[in-house]
């Protein structure tokens, strides 16, 4: 941000021309904002990328198939379908924001378009987060069905059954803790940034 401050110096100097200031540091704004939401378009598109080719290398019909548990293949596969509408949904939106905010010619409009975008980003993080979740808890689930000693283990023993839900408890913690971090740490990151600009740009509307 050391041009944009180097621009409120000079703008807050006695100057005959401090709408010229105003529409420069606008400019630069309005750059800076577009920049980051195509990195969020980008980061989310090569995220789906990286999940869609993870999933092709693990069969999971294959072994369910193998542990004659046939039944589970058409969740897995509604489950699949509809995380890809879904994201698919999100991309568009990331990419219509990035569109709009890249023609945005008013402060007013460029400010909206930041906070709508913050909103979509918010969404998105939370939808994956329970995604993560859902799918350890189906794990879990998917590996005590198929596998009928576990069953009824867990079904006879009271204290095998607390240790196993002590362990998934943890183990879901434990990559959601994961997962979150990574989102705060790209998505986040970008998110300050973007709010920084819309605390700026309410400092020019004013």
């Amino acid at each position: 941000m050391e041009e944009l401050d180097l621009l409120k110096k000079d703008w807050n100097k006695e100057n005959p021309y401090p709408q010229l200031q105003e529409a420069d540091i606008y400019k630069m704004l309005h750059k800076k904002s577009s920049s980051i939401v195509k990195w969020i378009l980008i980061i989310s598109i090569l995220e789906v990328s990286l999940w869609t080719v993870i999933s092709f290398c693990f069969n999971s019909d294959e072994y369910l198939i193998n542990n004659h548990s046939e039944f589970m293949i058409p969740y897995f596969q509604a489950l699949t379908v509809v995380n890809f509408i879904v994201t698919g949904v999100f991309i568009y939106l990331f990419y219509n924001n990035y569109r709009t905010i890249s023609a945005s010619n008013a402060t007013k409009k460029l400010m909206a378009d930041i906070v709508r975008t913050r909103r979509t980003v918010k969404y998105y993080v939370g939808y994956n987060l329970g995604i993560l979740v859902l799918s350890i808890i189906s794990g879990f689930v998917m590996a005590i069905m198929v596998n009928p000693t576990i069953a009824h283990d867990l079904e006879h023993n009271t204290r095998i059954m607390v240790i196993t839900i002590v362990v998934m408890i943890v183990f879901l913690l434990i990559f959601f803790a994961i997962a979150a971090l990574f989102y705060y740490l790209i998505y986040g990151t970008l998110m300050k940034r973007l709010y920084r600009n819309y605390k700026e740009l309410k400092k020019i509307d004013l």
